[in-house]
């Protein structure tokens, strides 16, 4: 028996109807370690945290807090307790309405012994120590809403630290963090870990987990499949348990472009930046990777037409290329999938074929009148390849796991035949599971079209990509092909290290 484990979860078992999520799971989370957990989309990872941070009730089973039982009925039970979760739905953990001030200091606000009058200075007063220990350098009067999403994810986690925990759960933090950011967030969780906090940080995103894991303990369906422990961690044993199978994957067999798709010339995303261009060719996969905030949603937003370019000049298959609309970048053949898909990508309410279906509804209509056959027909043939795990075409989309959903978004895309497609942050917060069942329906369905990713994980890049270029400091600094490429060189690319190059506009084709 592990004598430093603070928290300790035994035989939980959880369903729903007939469907058991939750089998038997077994988990220690010891005192001054970081403990990743590992898990496809559907191994059962939100129903665990749910039902740790009071959301849910475990059907059977035990957790034991300081060895004392522990089963809270409700969150605010399991933060009185020193149990704190920051959720993976940001929209979890701020009011969007309230100002950062208000939210930093929304729990003691609300919680047991809050004072009876409201002293605004009080509020703001607490609020800038709790940014200032996360190093957060925010408007304090600033609303929530108006902040962008990484902003709000550090929100978020601030607000988490107010708690004073005894046992911290993180799911995945970093998907919405730039590389500076998550540095913060990794120096605030070596300190807590320093203080004994036990810290159950959920995450597939290997360089977080190799920068941050004591622990990694691996769940497939409901179970514990594996811990690994001990001075050198098996990260690739923790894969293979998780995905209950060899993770080991041939290299890609890069493939050129092949007829000219796109080419810019001259391009500027913002005023102060290097021109570069771009040209790409049919049939290959072209990954843009670099920092948050380095201009990649800049660059996807351009070629979608929701944000023209500072200057330069675009062309599709040899003709003029400027959308002022995404529409018209749909009616040339240029989709995208956006990077956040809560937002601007579903409609969780809607069954999963209009989902897929919305972009192009007068393909499925005749005379104004909508055929449902041909929609759900289209939407069964994307989920039956890209292997949607649902019950049917007719799920709403807000009963898919996270991963599930993407698929979803992705198959919409694939549905129609496009020249370009732009994929912008795909993985986010997907597992390892399903992104390589997208990255291989990319790969396959590649044809005729170009496809453009863009990624902040280079692991990703690697596994999916022909051409990986390199953005920094909005322009692209850098071409490998993914055959054997130069890993250091894309490193110090990526991290700003480019000087020595030409600085004049340049050309990646």
């Amino acid at each position: 028996m592990d004598e430093t484990a603070v928290f300790r979860i035994q035989g939980v078992r959880k369903s729903f109807g007939p469907v058991r999520v939750l089998d038997g799971v077994e988990l220690t989370i010891p005192a001054g370690k970081v403990t990743v957990l590992m898990g496809a989309n559907g191994a059962g990872k939100s129903t665990l945290v749910r039902i740790i941070s009071g959301v849910y009730s475990a059907d059977s089973g035990s957790i034991l807090l300081d060895g004392q039982p522990f089963f809270p009925q409700t969150p605010a039970e399991a933060l009185r307790a020193g149990v704190v979760t920051v959720h993976q739905n940001i929209n979890d953990g701020v009011v969007a309405d309230l100002d950062v001030a208000t939210n930093l200091t929304l729990d003691r606000l609300n919680g047991k012994g809050a004072r009876t009058l409201f002293n605004p200075r009080r509020v703001r007063r607490e609020a800038k120590v709790a940014a200032e220990r996360m190093g957060l350098n925010l408007d304090m009067s600033a609303n929530v809403s108006d902040l962008s999403l990484a902003d709000r994810q550090m929100v978020a986690i601030a607000r988490a630290m107010m708690h004073e925990p005894r046992v911290m759960i993180l799911d995945e933090p970093t998907s919405s963090l730039s590389s500076a950011e998550a540095d913060r967030l990794f120096a605030f969780i070596d300190t807590l870990r320093a203080r004994g906090v036990a810290i159950l940080y959920i995450s597939h995103r290997m360089s977080d987990i190799r920068r941050l894991a004591d622990r990694i303990v691996s769940l497939r369906d409901g179970r514990i499949a594996g811990v690994f422990d001990g001075p050198t961690l098996d990260y690739e044993g923790a894969v293979d348990a998780m995905l209950g199978r060899s993770s080991s994957q041939n290299r890609v067999d890069v493939r050129p472009g092949t007829a000219p798709v796109f080419a810019a010339e001259g391009l500027k995303l913002a005023p102060h930046a290097q021109p570069f261009s771009l040209k790409l060719g049919a049939g290959e996969v072209v990954a843009i990777t670099g920092l948050v905030g380095v201009g990649k949603s800049a660059l996807a937003e351009a070629l979608f037409g929701l944000t023209p370019p500072v200057a330069g000049q675009m062309t599709l298959d040899g003709s003029a290329y400027h959308p002022a609309t995404p529409r018209e970048a749909i009616n040339r053949g240029v989709f995208m999938v956006a990077k956040d898909r809560g937002i601007n990508g579903i409609v969780p309410d809607f069954p999963i074929y209009q989902n897929m279906s919305l972009p192009f509804l007068r393909h499925f209509s005749w005379l104004s009148v909508m055929s449902r056959r041909k929609e759900q027909a289209s939407a069964r043939q994307q989920i039956a390849e890209l292997g949607v795990v649902c019950r049917s075409e007719h799920d709403e989309l807000s009963t898919l796991s996270g991963g599930n959903q993407q698929k979803v978004m992705v198959g919409r895309w694939l549905s129609k035949a496009s020249r370009l497609l732009i994929l912008d942050e795909p993985f986010q917060g997907v597992d390892i599971a399903a992104r390589r069942d997208i990255g291989n329906k990319l790969r396959q369905s590649a044809g005729d079209r170009a496809t453009l990713v863009f990624l902040t994980e280079l692991d990703e890049a690697f596994e999916i990509a022909d051409r990986i270029l390199v953005m920094s400091e909005h322009t692209i600094v850098g071409e490998h092909i993914n055959d054997r490429p130069d890993v250091e060189k894309m490193l110090a690319q990526i991290a700003g290290y480019h000087h020595g190059q030409q600085q004049n506009s340049r050309e990646f084709v």
